[in-house]
């Protein structure tokens, strides 16, 4: 997935540093431990200055994605704090890290997607933040995104670096042109489908179509699973050891999907929209929008009049808005001293001050309420942000994640795209796929 790749890609004053907002030691669990926070080292609560020690970040996607705003402003506020900072493209650093993890040094902390710190926390690399969260935080100021690294048995292995959610954009000039209403909030996916059948247009006569009414995505945050959620289907169970490709309604949703393309001829091939930026361009009137790619949709073509409401209501009633949520992690062995740096500046990432450098990079959307509150008045494209933060609000949900998402979705990815292409029906890919998925979910009990 390309989140911060295509991701990217990624608010009170600073929190009080760790160990000043528990200097009672019986708000710390485990006390002691090396896995635990020690409220010992707090300069604050012993009344001592602080020792300076290293921290080591890891920045995939460099300040592209973190913005420098944020790590300058930690330095500032924690200048015994000395960061070493390790930057590479998110593709080198993704595939580098592996090599560090097996040698024993990696970063201190660093982000990757949520389901990769899942496996992490499966293999014992991923420090358990739960502890750090439940002495230091008030979950309550969070949105429940905070927690998406929470697994089944209550532990937590990362803290969101932002949140990438999806929404329906639209391109303004051709519904006007077309003396077609805007969509709104309250659109389902038929309502989505029936209006792409009047703006899909062939505007020379030439008998090829030249403005499609709606781009159909070929990924699973923008492409077949909100398809498949529409209908209420699933890749997974809820369990998420089950595939679920098989499931008649999950069939229903790739059959939709695919027929946007090869039955209603709404949406281009899969080929056209890989190589044509037909949406920048204004060859297509709507598509399923991340809210990171709006940076460049800005840059690019600064005079596009677009916009955004919330991710239609699906055919079973009920909406799903996808969210890639990239995590911050701290590395399991560390020393002790690195994990309580690494926490406090995961506790500056999550103030008020930093999720608003946050929200001004339009990276990623921050976890902070009154920072999602202060997003929704920011007057950049698109205006209605409130189609991303109500949206993630009602129905906001990650991907079918767990610690072997990367590897199913690999399985299942080329037999996809033959069913975009219209190469396989269905029913069919779905059978293939899902035997391909549970092997490698049984594989991994």
């Amino acid at each position: 997935m390309k989140y911060w790749k295509a991701a990217a890609l990624p608010i009170l004053a600073a929190l009080t540093a760790t160990a000043c907002a528990t200097g009672n030691t019986e708000k710390n669990p485990a006390a002691g431990g090396s896995s635990s926070p020690q409220t010992s080292q707090s300069p604050q609560a012993t009344q001592t200055p602080p020792k300076d020690v290293t921290l080591k970040i890891g920045l995939p996607g460099s300040y592209d994605i973190t913005s420098k705003k944020i790590i300058d402003g930690f330095q500032t506020k924690y200048p015994h704090i000395k960061l070493e900072i390790d930057e590479a493209p998110w593709g080198d650093f993704t595939k580098k890290i592996v090599t560090r993890i097996a040698g024993n040094n990696p970063p201190d902390i660093w982000l990757q997607e949520n389901a990769v710190i899942l496996g992490y926390g499966n293999r014992g690399v991923a420090e358990n933040l739960e502890p750090y969260i439940k002495r230091d935080l008030k979950t309550d100021d969070y949105v429940s995104a905070l927690l998406s690294a929470k697994t089944p048995d209550g532990k937590i292995y990362g803290i969101p670096h932002g949140i990438n959610a999806g929404a329906l954009a639209y391109n303004k000039k051709i519904f006007q042109d077309n003396n077609v209403p805007f969509p709104t909030d309250d659109w389902t996916f038929q309502d989505l489908i029936d209006t792409a059948k009047k703006l899909t247009k062939d505007t020379d006569g030439d008998g090829k179509t030249d403005i499609y009414g709606f781009q159909a995505g070929n990924n699973i945050t923008l492409g077949w699973l909100p398809w498949m959620k529409a209908f209420g289907g699933s890749a997974l169970d809820s369990s998420l050891t089950k595939a679920a490709f098989t499931d008649p309604k999950s069939i229903q949703g790739l059959t939709g999907w695919a027929d946007t393309i090869n039955k209603l001829k709404i949406s281009p091939t899969r080929e056209m929209a890989a190589t044509g930026k037909l949406f920048e361009n204004g060859k297509a009137a709507m598509l399923f929008f991340q809210y990171s790619s709006q940076v460049a949709l800005n840059k690019n073509k600064p005079d596009l009049d677009w916009d955004t409401v919330k991710m239609p209501i699906g055919m079973n009633g009920k909406r799903f808005v996808p969210m890639v949520v990239n995590q911050w992690v701290v590395y399991s062995k560390a020393k002790p001293e690195a994990k309580e740096a690494a926490w406090t500046f995961l506790q500056y990432y999550l103030s008020d001050e930093a999720q608003t450098f946050l929200s001004e990079s339009g990276a990623s959307m921050p976890v902070k309420k009154t920072a999602l509150e202060a997003l929704d008045k920011m007057t950049t494209k698109p205006l209605n942000k409130k189609a991303y933060t109500k949206g993630i609000e009602e129905a906001g949900s990650t991907l079918d994640e767990n610690p072997t998402w990367n590897e199913w979705r690999a399985a299942a990815n080329p037999i996809l795209d033959d069913i975009m292409d219209g190469k396989r029906t269905p029913e069919d890919g779905a059978k293939e796929i899902q035997q391909k998925v549970q092997a490698i979910l049984d594989e991994n009990k």
